[in-house]
């Protein structure tokens, strides 16, 4: 049988992301029908996004304009993370930091490590990324006649989530012509087989689809709730299970920094994303190590003022990810598929890339399901298995054992086999890309060397010569040099976005 008629089910980001890679792919079927089906009665969880630089390509190819991400979604650029205190205080000071930038740490284009390794004490590993001095002088990674997507440096966004999904909504109703409907599910039926057959909805109608989506969220309502494929727990890995999520004013008069911050705290972390009229913030952690009470006084301490009557939304997160991405004609993307803590965006990262995977995969016919799915389902676990590792190494490298919590993701966490094994080689040898054999280890060398050697892993150096020592040195004071001209001739991010904002207005009138 011809599968003409997709069901998204679920909006906000996940299902949006979704219908725009689907539209796209079906463009060349006007036989197929996608409908999005949206309930009015649940709420979208987006509480502000950080993204990585896959989601540029992703939007370029749905027609979205880069002004129109930057305009409607109160939009600022993203070229890293900066990790902060993430290292034990009495050692590195009260103010330690790191980036995880986007850019490779190779002056030049050329891998130093071998040389840093033996003179850690001469540059700070992480202004060997060109992002540096940009995100440190809070720079646009942009110039005003820099092409659409394109900049001096590597750069992602961060949008309100809400707006985001608004510009996904349109984008995908009006260039794909998805259909979008409000409904609320009361029950899937299901054929004998097992697969799904069709949503009945509380408002008493009904309809049967030839294929599934599920982006419900935590809910997962069909691939968990009536396909019943299980969930792999991974909350003895990664402890962080709770977060407090707010939204404040963005002052004005200050600086737009263009990263992600992610500041370490006694039981877990805070996030602090910039946007043109708020800040995302929130605090992520342990409950087995901290109260709901200690969490919300940390948070509060972070804002610099009490939160108990603030609007504070409390979210409880749980580790894992289904046991598999695609089973019979029921695929799931977003929380509906997994999730981990949000340290390093991969939500959206995941999202994006399945639903691109999977809207290229999307079978002719309903008999060739099970060729598809395999390869998908085993590229899904790979993601994940992978994922979780890279989350984990930001714990348990750190050298602080200050708290119970930090005693307990450095020394007393599982970890898995392979992320044992490479810390192991790692402290022998620098990670290389034969390291990472799967196309689908999402984090590669340059994102392993950026936080082992960020937080001052102790891999043993390596004999240098004296013939690459000297290049090395020259690779590396040239790079600082430019890396400093170009942050000092780029605009300061605030400056950069009220420009185009004044521009946008002029042009409109």
């Amino acid at each position: 049988m011809k599968i003409k008629r997709i069901a998204i089910l679920g909006g906000g980001n996940a299902g949006w992301l979704a219908a725009n890679h689907l539209g796209l792919e079906m463009l060349r079927d006007p036989e197929i029908e996608i409908t999005l089906i949206e309930s009015k009665d649940i709420p979208v969880i987006g509480v502000g996004e950080g993204t990585v630089p896959l989601i540029r390509g992703s939007l370029q190819s749905f027609g979205i304009s880069e002004a129109d991400i930057l305009l409607r979604c109160d939009a600022t650029f993203k070229t890293a993370i900066k990790f902060s205190n993430w290292m034990s205080t009495e050692k590195y000071g009260p103010d330690n930091f790191y980036y995880h930038s986007f850019d490779a740490p190779f002056p030049g284009g050329f891998d130093v490590t071998q040389y840093w390794l033996g003179n850690r004490a001469d540059t700070y590993f992480s202004k060997l990324s060109p992002t540096y001095y940009v995100a440190e002088r809070n720079r646009c990674p942009k110039r005003t006649d820099s092409p659409p997507y394109k900049g001096l440096v590597n750069y992602a966004y961060h949008f309100d989530a809400a707006k985001f999904t608004s510009l996904l909504t349109d984008n995908a109703k009006k260039r794909f012509g998805i259909r979008h409907i409000y409904e609320t599910i009361k029950q899937v039926q299901l054929h004998a087989d097992g697969s799904i057959k069709g949503l009945r909805y509380e408002s008493g109608g009904s309809e049967d689809f030839d294929f599934y989506i599920d982006c419900s969220g935590f809910a997962s309502l069909l691939i968990g709730a009536a396909v019943k494929v299980p969930f792999i727990d991974k909350t003895q890995q990664i402890l962080t299970d709770t977060a407090l999520a707010l939204q404040v004013p963005t002052d004005p008069d200050a600086a737009l920094f263009p990263y992600t911050k992610a500041v370490a705290q006694d039981a877990g972390w805070i996030w602090d994303i910039p946007l043109t009229t708020r800040r995302g913030t929130g605090l992520v952690y342990s409950a087995q190590h901290m109260t709901d009470d200690e969490a919300l006084a940390a948070f509060s301490r972070y804002h610099g003022k009490d939160l108990e009557n603030a609007n504070v939304r409390k979210i409880p997160m749980k580790a894992g990810y289904r046991q598999k991405l695609w089973e019979k004609n029921c695929v799931a993307l977003g929380l509906a598929q997994g999730f981990v803590e949000p340290l390093e965006a991969t939500s959206l990262f995941v999202t994006d890339f399945c639903a691109g995977m999977i809207a290229k995969k999307i079978p002719y016919q309903s008999e060739e399901i099970p060729v598809y799915q395999k390869s998908c389902n085993e590229i899904s676990t790979l993601i994940w298995e992978r994922i979780f590792d890279f989350i984990q190494l930001h714990y348990c490298i750190s050298d602080r054992r200050d708290t119970p919590f930090w005693c307990d993701v450095t020394e007393r966490v599982e970890l898995s086999e392979l992320l044992s094994e490479r810390l192991a080689l790692w402290r022998y040898a620098i990670p290389q890309r034969a390291d990472f054999a799967s196309t689908f280890d999402f984090f590669h060398t340059e994102s392993y060397l950026s936080v082992l050697y960020g937080m001052d892993f102790p891999t043993r150096a390596p004999v240098v010569g004296e013939r690459l020592s000297v290049f090395s040195r020259e690779k590396i004071s040239a790079h600082l040099e430019k890396s400093k001209h170009m942050a000092d001739a780029l605009m300061p991010q605030h400056q950069w976005l009220t420009e185009l904002n004044k521009f946008a207005a002029k042009k409109a009138m």
